[in-house]
């Protein structure tokens, strides 16, 4: 066996750093100025420890475009560097300054006080420039300024220059002709925006103009007012999530959110302050939003961070499904700085922090529910779709969330699973011992249906968002002798099967005597007459919709295969039950003359496609005209 070590070409390398390091070239500005960032912390905390002495003055980060030399500065009045120190960080590709400081004093300072790790990102300047320098002076008294310089080529040019007196570093980048479009104030400023929000340093891109008080008094009294020119501050070094819940109040979260997403109007209805440093470093603020009963992918999303610094806004896959729905911030210097989506899905980290994030949201609701339950019941209609979402999807959030998830009446009342089952077993179990859920989807629509339903004793959920076919089944896998059936799927008498059989007053054949008469009234594609021994009391004829073929298709509308694609493409079918105890029914079947007897029997299942919305068109037109005639 003989061994080698792998030998790594510079020519080879720098143009797989330069093309293929970043997905999208935009993100050099990012990594410089968090490379500022670092500068000027390592310096703070330096100072801190007594090892930079002085007064350490104007630590603002500041970027300037200059449109006529093609250039973008970048300038801090960090840490700097000697001559020495930019052949060590800068031209020894993949070695992290950044990691050497926490490393040097890992006693002494927070390991998420700087932002880089790998010593890579100063490089994606050469994804837009086509020449870059550095001019840079290190605190440490005594030290010679330093100038480097390379067009993008393994070979760089270095020297030391007396001409610099301001600590820090300046990095020049010298735009490449198919780039200019970073030359544009308006395009660097949104990416300053975008990617630096919420950086830990200030970042000053240009001046803008304001108003300030001048302390004296115009005639009318009121104080005067003059137009002054001051730094442009794109950033807010001390965001909300960075602090202790404690130091926060109500409105401080309201207010942050407005900064967050300045074009929504709605107030959020709650929030979850995260805040975790064991097994993982954790912190952020979700927001929960109010939610429609259509599931939509937000416009504003939760934004992901890495020490403040801003990674992505497109989080699904990263976070679960479900929690894209909440709005506000994660950062966690644990993720890493990239924008490759695959990349954060694979990473251990991230999915580590996925799953505690559900769990935190899981129990800031069961807290909710416990604590303050009639201002839960108040919101659940704005969040239970969420809830929904988040029980189909996620295993470990159902556990949790079943402790807590609501039933609405058609009354109004909200209840657990475990209290709605308690409250309407004794009436609604049927003969195989199972506990029956009748739900309604629109009160409106289905009121006769649920009418019919509370003058048997029995309770109407009303279960109405696109979720609910699909949430439906779930709970059925789940809760132990319990199903769901809508209150329009079958007779009153056979939504609830008991042993009572109630005796027709029609005779076998009189049924198949009046069968065809009620079958030349409807679409036979459509439509199957049934006969059933009902109250006489009952409708004379109704609609029922079965509730398997129902259900696969409004499941199927969500999306689905297999079965609910299979039976989702099948033409609507709808039950036409001719209640065989009716008076009605036996005066269509006594009626001598056939004229008569077709306009009562077309009448009467006019009146059943009315209730349930299916009379239309010249159909509605011809029942009106009908109608005005019989009476």
């Amino acid at each position: 066996m003989s061994t080698g070590k792998i030998n790594v070409q510079t020519e080879n390398i720098f143009p797989i750093i330069k093309k293929f390091l970043y997905s999208d070239n935009e993100i050099f500005l990012r990594e410089l100025v968090s490379n500022a960032t670092d500068a000027t912390q390592k310096l703070k905390a330096l100072s801190s420890m007594g090892e930079a002495t002085g007064d350490l003055g104007d630590l603002k980060i500041e970027v300037e475009v200059d449109k006529s030399s093609k250039t973008i500065t970048i300038k801090d009045k960090g840490i700097g560097m000697t001559k020495d120190e930019v052949e060590k960080y800068i031209t020894q590709i993949a070695f992290s300054g950044a990691e050497e400081f926490v490393t040097k004093y890992k006693d002494k300072v927070d390991k998420n006080v700087v932002i880089g790790h790998f010593g890579l990102g100063f490089y994606s300047a050469f994804m837009v420039a086509k020449k870059v320098e550095i001019f840079s002076l290190s605190y440490k008294a005594g030290s010679q300024g330093v100038h480097w310089e390379c067009d993008g080529s393994p070979e760089y040019k270095i020297e030391e220059i007396g001409n610099r007196t301001q600590r820090g570093t300046n990095i020049v980048l010298h735009i490449a002709d198919d780039c200019e479009e970073y030359l544009e104030n308006h395009k660097i400023e949104g990416l300053l925006k975008k990617y630096c929000k919420f950086l830990p340093v200030e970042i000053k891109f240009g001046t803008r103009k304001t108003w300030e008080p001048t302390g004296e008094k115009d005639d009318k009294g009121e104080d005067k007012t003059k137009e002054v020119e001051v730094d442009n501050i794109i950033n807010n070094p001390n965001p909300a999530w960075t602090k202790k819940p404690a130091d926060l109040t109500d409105e401080d979260y309201k207010a942050f959110y407005r900064e967050l997403y300045p074009m929504q109007f709605d107030e959020p209805l709650f929030h979850i302050h995260l805040n975790v440093d064991y097994p993982f470093n954790l912190t952020g603020i979700l927001y929960f939003p109010k939610l429609s009963n259509k599931l939509e992918m937000p416009k504003d999303r939760i934004q992901l961070y890495s020490n403040q610094v801003f990674v992505t806004d497109n989080v699904e896959n990263i976070v679960p499904d479900f929690l894209t729905l909440l709005r506000g911030v994660i950062d966690s210097p644990d993720i890493p700085l990239n924008v490759s989506r695959s990349y954060l899905q694979a990473d251990g980290n991230v999915k580590k922090i996925s799953g505690h994030i559900t769990k935190k949201v899981a129990d800031k609701l069961e807290e909710l529910f416990k604590k303050e339950r009639a201002d839960f019941e108040k919101k659940w209609d704005d969040i239970k779709i969420f809830v929904q979402y988040g029980m189909i999807s996620d295993e470990k959030f159902y556990e949790k969330a079943v402790k807590f998830a609501l039933v609405k009446t058609t009354d109004g009342t909200y209840h657990t699973f475990e209290e709605y089952e308690n409250k309407v077993k004794a009436n609604q179990t049927d003969k195989d011992k199972k506990v029956i859920f009748l739900y309604a989807t629109n009160v409106a629509e289905q009121h006769a249906y649920i009418d019919a339903a509370k003058s048997r004793g029995y309770d109407v959920i009303l279960m109405d968002t696109m979720l609910d076919p699909h949430y439906i089944n779930h709970l059925e896998s789940k809760l132990k002798d319990v199903s769901f059936v809508r209150v329009d799927a079958d007779t009153i008498d056979k939504l609830i099967k008991k042993d009572e059989n109630t005796v027709s007053k029609l005779s076998e054949e009189q049924v198949n005597e009046l069968k065809p008469i009620v079958e030349s009234a409807v679409s036979k594609d459509q439509f199957m007459v049934v006969f059933e021994n009902l109250s006489e009391t009952d409708a004379p004829m109704l609609i029922t919709r079965p509730e398997f073929m129902r259900r696969m298709k409004d499941m199927n509308q969500l999306g689905g295969g297999g079965a609910m694609g299979f039976y989702g493409n099948m033409p609507d079918m709808y039950n036409l039950v001719v209640n065989s105890n009716h008076p009605l029914i036996s005066r269509i079947l006594n009626e001598k003359d056939a004229d008569k007897q077709k306009n009562l029997t077309k009448q009467t299942t006019d009146l059943a496609l009315l209730s349930q919305g299916l009379l239309k068109g010249e159909g509605l037109t011809n029942f009106i005209k009908r109608s005005v005639e019989l009476i």
